[in-house]
């Protein structure tokens, strides 16, 4: 499953509003023993989890960003270039100067479904990603807990949404529409069945059998209008969407609530990030 550039560009500064600067934080001490820290971000779209955390960690860092969407790689390349201080572009690789970080980023396209220890094989210090593993079947979070932990690096991921909408002014079918789209994450999107709002509770679990220390954070969006009314009316749109693919809620009553919603004027979207790191 993909996700448009224009999409991920709307959503970015909730993302990174919603971060928590405490797990971030506790992340760089972690990754501080190392004089480069070697990052894995899986399904890295537009590049937003290392606008995002870069700044945070060490002075020299060397990122591996993979998507199985080639033009979300080339929209990553295109943006980071953009928000670097300066960018050195070659042929496998760029050079990215921010804020007094020296960024060494690599782009690779693969499949994640199909198992992450090709890409474990460069020994990372961290796995990373952003609002991803809601998308994945428990069956491959465990695979891939496992397979993290078999090579020994941190994993750190952010925006693991986790079921709960909080939309003001309230509305008489929230739940109904809420159990919908729930009921629609939790189908194929290319990883199985997915864990839908179960993810960081699985990825929680996983990496505790593995005997990892396991840290999270509640990470909500907090949207208001106007500042968010776009990302507010895409995201509406979003979740009716879903809902009338289901057949749960009949389509008049979901347009009813679409329609109160294009008009909210807050949601609370719920989301966790979780760090886990070895013992």
């Amino acid at each position: 499953m993909s996700f448009s550039a224009s999409w991920l560009a709307l959503r970015e500064p909730a993302d990174h509003r919603a971060r928590d600067c405490a797990l971030a934080d506790r992340l760089a001490l972690h990754l501080a023993q190392h004089s480069t820290a070697r990052l894995l971000d899986l399904g890295c779209g537009s590049g937003s989890n290392l606008r995002a955390l870069a700044p945070v960690l060490g002075q020299s860092q060397d990122w591996t960003l993979v998507d199985y969407d080639a033009a979300l790689l080339a929209a990553a390349r295109d943006a980071l270039m953009a928000w670097a201080d300066q960018a050195d572009a070659s042929k496998d690789a760029l050079v990215l100067a921010k804020q007094g970080k020296a960024i060494r980023v690599q782009f690779q396209q693969a499949d994640l479904s199909q198992g992450l220890q090709p890409l474990l094989a460069s020994k990372p210090h961290c796995v990373t990603a952003s609002a991803l593993f809601d998308l994945c079947s428990a069956d491959f979070i465990a695979q891939a807990t496992h397979a993290i932990a078999q090579c020994g690096a941190a994993f750190y991921t952010v925006l693991t949404y986790d079921g709960v909408e909080r939309w003001h002014p309230s509305h008489a079918r929230d739940e109904a529409v809420l159990a919908a789209f729930i009921a629609h994450q939790k189908t194929d999107k290319g990883f199985g069945i997915s864990a839908g709002p179960d993810a960081p509770d699985a990825l929680a679990h996983g990496f505790q059998r593995e005997g990892y220390e396991v840290f999270e954070a509640s990470t909500p969006w907090q949207l208001e209008a106007p500042r968010d009314n776009m990302l507010m009316a895409e995201l509406a749109r979003g979740i009716a969407a879903a809902a009338r693919e289901t057949g749960q809620v009949e389509p008049i009553l979901v347009d009813d609530w679409l329609a109160a919603r294009l008009a909210a004027t807050h949601a609370a979207i719920g989301h966790r990030d979780l760090l886990a790191l070895p013992r």
